[in-house]
């Protein structure tokens, strides 16, 4: 009955080509219709939402075996701001996983049709992103190189080739373009159904009218769903509310953020050309314009993402359907303008009308895929940022992988809903950032860029003690974090203006921090570190972190541990270092995006008993890193105690005094392989601790110094960090981490069996030292993240981090090496096949040599000395 019904609706709503033609009422029999279905009490999963996500959530669960589900949509199928999508799929992106989502969305539209019977609208356009500057090129030469090793074709190409490809464009202001040929454009509303229908084939019922009005939470777990027509029972719970996502989230009895919000968002369409366009005609994508242009029933379909955008349902108005917004030539002007100069044959044409719809944004441009940190059961896609039909297909099939198996089959870190916290929820941050959010789709993209909005929301004490002393600042997950210092003779705006993808402006400010770490001493404000607390009344804490982290955690008291936090893969869900405070306390310090994920875990795999406490101190203490030679001797004068090595050990932690301030947790650890001390301070001596020491560490050429200088020292280090080399994904035994994990610890610890299994089957990558040897600091473009490795020139994989390293005077990257055999698969990879291979990493297309190493410190020296000497037997030879 369920499929019969659904194939009337799609055949119904089908009336025309597309959404264009669809009626806006329904027939009062099919409204009947729907009122007279009652809901099933119960069902396994219940998906709120018909639109592009939740049919692609319940087509590809219906897959993977689950049968017993419910997708309810507010209004009817496909009609919220699917029905209004331009329908572009483009797989050119800046992030991987987003790659693999369009590039996997292709395929399955591709052979919708065929599965379904249901015409999706699918032609093969390509795409063609044009470049009006050398940086939009440099940027396009990035993305082409990425979309080559993952098997997507794409090319650089001439001005003169766009103009073969897409003869109506000018191509006068043009430097270059990048052509990816197996682009799409389709239906999204049929895409839409089709997904629905197939999934309605395979057992998943569908309702329409039909609108939620909460999730029923007990003992933080999804009971089920109230809906306008009663109550569901359930075990799973997907938002796919789109724009109302963040509403139905805070509607719960236990709230869950889901941080967006929309933006109207404008199209204009013409009527056909004297000359229609070919129906595969390239989609244009020219951001340095900031419009999009396609081919539609033979006239053109062009928006744009402008400068000013207009934010809408701040107050959270809710409506079934989307209703056409109101028309605004003056707001679309700049973006028509363009479009113009772009196309100028079309000054004749007759526009049909201009459609505004909303669209709707996050907070990083990344979308929002995930499972709820506080409420089990209860995931969430939505998000798009205008990018619906691109993830459609992929983001379905890995919330659904990750329904099923537990786990995705991609790291989708990046995306998940746990990068952010509940201070991102906020209406007033939520409706300034999407004003920044929108035009940035488009905007350029350099090297370490910062959102501009929503800032200073969460700060160290010594925020405007560090800023009065010429403190540039970067934000991690909400915390104001200081980049590097500016010396006062310095011209700031100069250093605010010049983002670059080569040598930037704070090179020269980062040596003198990075030199001052090695010579003397500095200081660098860490207070943004994750850090949790767990005491318990007897054993309970010890047992408890013994099974969820892999190191041995039972030491001697005032001992430190480098640990990671595993899953049953074996891969990292957190890397941190954990203090033993007394027989029964434990202090973590996790990476600062852990604050929402790390405590989820802990939460999840922690048993209930009272007699256990976990608590976030993050909070409470403020972090100051002293590193240097001469740390030694600021401590020891501020506190009258000895701290050389032999009262004070490596990775020791001490309650200690400093000036006048009692109970400072004193760490020696750096997370740089530098010598030197962390302090947790309690948060109201932070004024006083941090001012005793800048002024006793004068004489000892003390200075602030920021994160820049210590990414310099912990890349050079091959200090690998969470969140950048390691993921879920990733093992220690990947890593060079072995020494983290004490497989015989005499207990059974999560992940165990998975590294036993790897120990002995050997890894399939590994993490890599590069040292780029033909690269030339002032004139080349400087590595990122993301750049393709060659090994003999074949593709090995990609870096995960890169920085410059002052003692070697070279660039250092950190990536993975696989080994990838055309004939027989991945295979494993040993020392010895790094150690014998050439290395090149590809950046923007160009390839620079690079030296392998799988160990850090010696080697790095000895390579640095072994280039002094080629360099002096070239002199003598002279």
């Amino acid at each position: 009955v369920m499929f019969h019904r659904l194939l009337s609706v799609v055949r119904r709503q089908r009336t025309g080509r597309g959404w264009q033609n669809w009626s806006s009422g329904r027939s009062g029999a099919s409204a009947a219709e729907a009122h007279s279905v009652a809901l099933p009490a119960q069902a396994q999963v219940v998906i709120c939402g018909g639109g592009i996500m939740g049919t692609s959530v319940a087509y590809h669960l219906s897959k993977m075996g689950w049968k017993d589900i419910v997708l309810l949509e507010q209004g009817r199928l496909a009609a919220g701001s699917t029905r209004f999508c331009a329908g572009i799929l483009s797989t050119a992106r800046h992030l991987s996983i987003e790659q693999k989502m369009a590039d996997y969305s292709n395929k399955l539209y591709q052979q919708l049709e065929q599965e379904t019977g249901i015409q999706t609208g699918y032609i093969r356009t390509g795409s063609i992103f044009l470049a009006q500057t050398q940086d939009r090129l440099i940027s396009l030469k990035r993305i082409n190189s990425r979309l080559n090793v993952i098997g997507i074709p794409s090319e650089i190409i001439s001005p003169k080739k766009v103009a073969e490809l897409h003869p109506l464009l000018n191509v006068h202001d043009l430097v270059g373009a990048m052509h990816v040929p197996e682009d799409a454009v389709v239906s999204s509303a049929d895409v839409a159904l089709a997904l629905a229908s197939a999934a309605s084939q395979n057992g998943v019922q569908i309702y329409d009218r039909t609108s939620v009005l909460h999730v029923m939470v007990k003992k933080g777990q999804v009971t089920g769903v109230e809906t306008d027509k009663g109550q569901i029972e359930c075990q799973y719970f997907v938002n796919c509310a789109g724009q109302w996502a963040y509403e139905l989230g805070l509607s719960n009895e236990e709230p869950v953020s889901i941080p967006l919000h929309a933006c109207e968002h404008f199209y204009l369409l013409t009527r056909p050309l004297e000359t229609p366009l070919q129906s595969n005609t390239p989609t244009i994508v020219d951001a340095d314009g900031r419009i999009y242009i396609r081919n539609w029933q033979g006239g053109i379909l062009s928006g744009g993402f402008e400068k000013n955008p207009k934010p809408i349902f701040t107050e959270g108005k809710n409506q079934l359907e989307i209703q056409n917004l109101q028309e605004d030539w003056d707001h679309f002007e700049p973006l028509l303008s363009s479009l113009l100069r772009r196309m100028p044959e079309l000054d004749t044409l007759e526009i049909m009308k201009l459609v505004n719809c909303p669209e709707t944004f996050t907070p990083d441009m990344r979308c929002i895929l995930g499972e709820s940190p506080l409420v089990q059961g209860y995931f969430v896609l939505a998000g798009m940022n205008s990018a619906g039909i691109s993830f459609g297909g992929g983001a379905g099939r890995y919330l659904a992988e990750w329904m099923v198996h537990g786990y995705p089959s991609e790291n989708i870190w990046e995306l998940d809903l746990k990068r952010f916290g509940a201070l991102q929820s906020s209406r007033t941050f939520l409706r300034h950032r999407v004003m920044e959010v929108m035009p940035l789709l488009y905007d350029l993209k350099v090297p370490r860029w910062d959102f501009q909005t929503g800032r200073q929301l969460r700060t160290s004490p010594l925020y405007d003690r560090l800023d009065a002393q010429g403190a540039r600042w970067m934000e991690k997950h909400g915390f104001e974090r200081p980049k590097y210092f500016v010396p006062p003779d310095k011209d700031l705006l100069a250093l605010e203006q010049s983002k670059t993808f080569y040598k930037p402006d704070w090179f020269d400010i980062v040596e003198s921090e990075v030199k001052c770490c090695k010579e003397a001493v500095c200081v660098i404000d860490m207070s943004s570190f994750t850090k949790f607390e767990i005491t318990s009344t007897g054993d309970q804490a010890l047992e408890v972190l013994q099974y969820l982290f892999s190191n041995d955690l039972d030491v001697p008291v005032g001992h430190i541990v480098h640990t990671g936090m595993l899953n049953e893969g074996g891969g990292y869900e957190n890397d941190c270092s954990i203090a033993r405070l007394s027989k029964r306390s434990f202090f973590m310090i996790s990476p600062t995006d852990q604050q929402v994920h790390c405590w989820a875990w802990l939460k999840k795999h922690m048993p209930e008993d009272s007699n256990l406490l976990l608590e976030d101190v993050t909070w409470k203490y403020t972090a100051l890193n002293l590193i240097g030679p001469r740390a030694v001797d600021v401590l020891s004068e501020l506190s009258y105690a000895p701290m050389t090595p032999d009262h004070f050990p490596s990775l020791f932690c001490k309650e200690m005094s400093v000036g006048y301030a009692n109970g400072i947790r004193v760490m020696s650890m750096t997370h740089t392989g530098e010598p030197g001390f962390m302090l947790y301070i309690p948060i109201e001596y932070a004024l006083h601790v941090y001012n005793e020491v800048m002024s006793v560490g004068q004489k000892y050429g003390i200075r602030n110094a920021g994160y820049y200088a210590l990414r310099s020292l912990r890349i050079e280090k091959f200090f690998a960090f969470w969140g950048q080399d390691l993921n879920t994904l990733t093992t220690p035994l990947e890593c060079g981490r072995e020494s983290r994990v004490k497989l015989e610890k005499g207990m059974d610890f999560m992940g165990r069996d998975a590294l036993l299994q790897q120990k002995q089957n050997g890894v399939y990558k590994r993490l890599t030292m590069f040292i780029l040897d033909d690269h030339d600091t002032d004139l080349d473009l400087w590595p990122w993240w993301g750049e393709p490795i060659y090994r003999n020139g074949q593709y090995a994989g990609k870096t995960t981090s890169s920085a410059y390293s002052y003692t070697l005077e070279r660039h250092v990257c950190l990536g993975f090496v696989h080994n990838f055999s055309e004939d027989t698969g991945e295979q494993v990879v040993t020392a010895d096949f790094i150690n014998r291979g050439e290395y090149e990493i590809d950046i923007a297309g160009h390839r620079f040599q690079a030296k392998a190493k799988l160990y850090p410190v010696t080697s790095l020296f000895t390579h640095k000395r072994r280039k002094d000497d080629v360099e002096l037997s070239d002199l003598h030879g002279k």
